[in-house]
């Protein structure tokens, strides 16, 4: 017998090309987008939550940082005023003169009175329920509704 490869009739050669006897690979297989598909998933896994974590526990600071710039400016309102801003004058107060209110040096927050980091207004009570001697000044938080254990506020110790 001869070693000459018989070529179909048309003269065309219908074997893949090979290159040094390794058969030449054009694309990934499903297996091994399968498993990048796993590993990019195993380390999403793990490191969605901790940035969440990290971002949640960043909101939370800032509403302590707001709530310590919302007291601020509610104290130099009192000095200069002699009293604290009605519920129903709220913290609008601090930006805004309230009508019969004498010695008014404000605005005492000098961009506006910021919402919480979820969007909500911040909350604001005269005579406070929890310090009945001045004001209770809370954010819902992350929930947005009131009560429940993410209220944060200026009378509970943190």
């Amino acid at each position: 017998m001869n070693n000459e490869t018989t070529l179909p009739l048309d003269g065309a050669d219908r074997r893949p090309p090979r290159r040094s006897g390794k058969r030449l690979r054009r694309a990934f297989t499903l297996l091994e987008m399968l498993l990048v598909l796993v590993i990019i998933t195993a380390l999403a896994g793990v490191v969605a939550p901790r940035f969440a974590r990290r971002s949640e526990q960043a909101r939370i600071t800032a509403v302590l940082a707001d709530i310590a710039t919302l007291e601020l400016a509610l104290e130099s309102f009192e000095i200069d005023t002699g009293r604290y801003p009605t519920t129903e004058e709220g913290l609008r107060a601090l930006i805004q003169e309230p009508a019969n209110v004498r010695q008014w040096n404000g605005p005492y927050i000098r961009r506006g009175v910021p919402s919480d980091p979820w969007g909500n207004p911040y909350q604001y009570r005269q005579p406070g329920v929890h310090n009945s001697a001045s004001y209770d000044l809370w954010s819902f938080g992350p929930d947005g509704r009131e009560g429940g254990e993410d209220d944060i506020d200026n009378w509970s110790e943190r």
